[in-house]
């Protein structure tokens, strides 16, 4: 039996929505686009047993297996990703509820690792359900609980245990404090160091490229984004626009009275998205020439008392307010970090942001897969080996040092995916995107494997009541950043179950800050492509 793709299953709905579809909101608990989780199937996280929810899949682990999912959601205070590392943890180890359980006792996490981010199954229901939502539904109140309890008499040995539970959650309320000290001391340290850096040489700082780009180079980048079919094509990706008209009018209590900073608006659509959830005031960014139409867009839609227009590098510029509650950005280039337009919003971060704001989205990760596609690489690649009897292999040296920014079929995909950087904007800084990491790729079946695909997912988790989430895989449905595929120099045959391991090194170009250079090490051998 084929088992449904959960990406697929996540954006079905989505795709087949009306524009007018918000309107309609109704909260249910559900995941982004599948708001009825009772058609998922889930398999128990301990044994071989098959249920036709994840309600019931949880309901099955406290009775059978004396192990409470939603407890330990609560106990540690797990957050969207951190559930999904538990899920995952549990899936890939084949850790006994026991294990667990004592986890809770020891206050411990193992599973927080992002090598965890990684389904252990290409199709686990429990990734994708929303237990906050679920936890709210359900009314699971600690307190309620307790109170049932003493209630009903306590045995000496129970009353030892509620001693010994309650002392464990003392300790845990004194090292999240202390945690949140240690935030702060590294908060006011950032600060300080975005205002050394901010008064730095020019000519002299390697800290911030912003300072660094070329005037000339900068100008032909926002001058491409004043032409009106990049934008088109952006509207008309339905994954991207949803997800952003989503996640701000499903969680407009987070927008509510509040100043937010559109950073990059071109068309203004996220600033209009803002207003209409209720924001105070919008006040809209950008270099290009773009700005005006959108100036015209906003006064067509009678939303100008509430959004102000700023045109320049909004490094160059001042803000008429000092500090803003939110930021929101379409900032992702291809590969994710293509354009480093992510530069800009860190600075707009790190300068206007008030204490505790957020940047929205908020987490993003870069993944890669397999791909065995010899057809393709044949009409690409090998085709210059012979062309009308001559040989012309120096063309293949463009096309094998240049990452190719194109639709890879999930049909061609042959290995599970393994994710190689998960960036939290709200912590980040610019040196961090510059990384270098290992990947092991684990085959799902036999085949000659062409090229390696990167791809990117997108969350917008942070005190959301609605999270939304999409992904530009080859599993997802098409947006406009497409997939992309650097081809090898020499298809490598890789049988099920067998593992590639590498090294991948993603850093921006020191010509052309905007564009990246990504270095693979595999079968020793390595192999250099730009993205540009």
């Amino acid at each position: 039996m084929d088992e449904e793709n959960p990406e697929r299953k996540l954006y079905a709905d989505e795709e087949d929505e009306d524009d007018d579809a918000w309107e309609e909101m109704e909260g249910d608990g559900g995941v982004e686009g599948s708001a009825n989780t009772n058609e998922w199937s889930s398999k128990c996280l301990f044994c071989p047993e098959w249920f036709a929810s994840p309600q019931q899949t949880f309901g099955h682990c406290k009775e059978v297996h004396d192990l409470d999912i939603i407890e330990v959601h609560r106990c540690f205070g797990l957050d969207c990703i951190s559930y999904i590392k538990l899920i995952n943890y549990i899936r890939s180890k084949g850790s006994p509820a026991s294990d667990i359980t004592q986890c809770c006792w020891e206050n411990t996490q193992p599973w927080d690792d992002d090598k965890f981010m990684q389904p252990a199954s290409s199709s686990d229901a429990l990734l994708v359900f929303d237990i906050e939502s679920h936890l709210e539904a359900q009314g699971h109140m600690i307190n309620d609980r307790l109170k049932e309890t003493v209630s009903k008499g306590l045995t000496p040995e129970e009353h030892q245990e509620l001693l010994d539970r309650l002392r464990a959650a003392e300790q845990r309320t004194s090292r999240a404090e202390e945690a949140l000290a240690r935030s702060i001391e590294d908060l006011n340290k950032m600060r300080a160091l975005s205002e050394r850096l901010l008064h730095a040489d020019p000519e002299t700082d390697t800290n911030f490229p912003l300072k660094q780009r070329n005037v000339a180079d900068d100008n032909a980048y926002f001058d491409s984004y004043a032409h009106h079919s990049i934008h088109l094509d952006m509207l008309k990706d339905s994954i991207r626009t949803a997800s952003y008209r989503d996640f701000i009018l499903q969680n407009q209590n987070i927008f509510k009275n509040k100043v937010v900073l559109d950073v990059g608006c071109g068309t203004g659509i996220l600033s209009m998205f803002a207003a209409k959830a209720g924001a105070k005031q919008v006040i809209a960014v950008d270099q290009s020439e773009i700005i005006y139409q959108a100036m015209d867009i906003v006064r067509e839609n009678k939303l100008e008392d509430k959004i102000t227009f700023v045109k320049g590098r909004l490094e160059d510029k001042e803000l008429p307010v000092d500090k803003v509650d939110i930021i929101i950005s379409e900032w992702m280039g291809y590969f994710l970090l293509f354009e480093s337009m992510l530069d800009t919003v860190l600075y707009a971060r790190d300068k206007h942001l008030v204490e505790g704001g957020v940047v929205y989205p908020d987490l993003t990760t870069i993944s890669l897969v397999a791909l065995g596609d010899m057809d393709t690489y044949t009409e690409k690649v090998k085709y210059w080996d012979n062309v009308y009897g001559f040989k012309m292999s120096c063309m293949r040296t463009p096309l094998l040092e240049e990452a190719s920014v194109s639709y890879a079929s999930s049909e061609h995909v042959m290995s599970e995916p393994a994710m190689i950087k998960c960036i939290d904007v709200t912590s980040t800084n610019v040196r961090d995107l510059d990384f270098t990491t290992d990947f092991k790729l684990v085959m799902s079946r036999t085949d000659t494997c062409t090229a390696l695909v990167g791809y990117f997912d997108v969350i917008f988790e942070r005190n959301c009541t609605k999270t939304v989430m999409f992904s530009t895989g080859p599993r997802a449905p098409d947006t406009h950043w497409k997939q992309t595929v650097f081809y090898l120099k020499k298809p490598i045959e890789l049988s099920e179950g067998e593992v590639l391991t590498g090294r991948i090194s993603c850093r921006k170009d020191p010509d052309d800050c905007r564009s990246l250079i990504v270095t693979f090490d595999i079968e020793g051998e390595t192999l250099t492509y730009y993205v540009r």
